[in-house]
């Protein structure tokens, strides 16, 4: 396992290699980052934000999404997956945010995750980028790069990860670090064929070394 001054020279490297690693999603306040989010589960940012770019045309408030029937706001994202049910938790949440928080989208993971079809990950990076309230959201990156480099156990529940991040890292840099974290597995450390030759972590990554023998 790595220590904290190894984990934060990893962190450091990554910033290095992505000096302008930033939340990649197409909003322009918390509601719409909100909605992006939700919709981005086993889903592609590049594609979410194909579909929001009409999406965020035609729906500008909670209400507006509650003035269609469902079966119109699933047309609207179907080329995302899942979409029905995102479609269903889109709707059901814009119904909480108007009868609970007056339409505006609460700055508390507590709250957060009260709302349909947000867990702990949507709800950090909301509190992360729209509110800069620091937080690590563990996405299928964050979680790989982690468990690769030695930071976590192969064998860590995501909540496990995120629970080592946060302990291991001083909780002013956890915001950078979950974008760092993300561009260097979305862009380098991928899941199919990671770039090991020429990474600059190689010789303190485990998965790496055992590839590359």
């Amino acid at each position: 396992m790595l220590t904290k001054s190894q984990i934060m020279y990893c962190i450091d490297k990554m910033g290095e290699m992505y000096p302008d690693a930033h939340c990649e999603l197409n909003y322009e306040n918390p509601f719409e980052l909100l909605i992006a989010v939700s919709l981005s589960a086993q889903c592609t940012d590049v594609l979410v934000n194909k579909v929001t770019a009409s999406l965020f045309q035609k729906y500008k408030s909670p209400e507006d999404y509650l003035q269609v029937p469902v079966e119109e706001l699933q047309q609207d994202i179907r080329s995302i997956g899942l979409y029905r049910n995102k479609a269903k938790n889109i709707q059901k949440m814009c119904t909480t945010l108007i009868e609970e928080y007056n339409g505006e989208v609460p700055r508390e993971r507590e709250e957060l995750v009260k709302l349909a079809g947000v867990g702990r990950k949507t709800a950090n990076v909301v509190m992360s980028v729209a509110f800069a309230i620091p937080a690590i959201a563990v996405d299928t990156h964050v979680e790989r790069v982690s468990k690769r480099l030695g930071i976590c156990r192969w064998k860590d529940s995501v909540m496990e990860v995120e629970n080592t991040l946060m302990k291991k890292i001083p909780i002013e840099q956890w915001s950078i670090t979950h974008h760092r974290m993300i561009f260097f597995g979305r862009y380098y450390c991928k899941a199919q064929n990671p770039a090991c030759a020429g990474c600059p972590l190689l010789e303190l990554c485990r998965e790496g070394k055992k590839r590359m023998k």
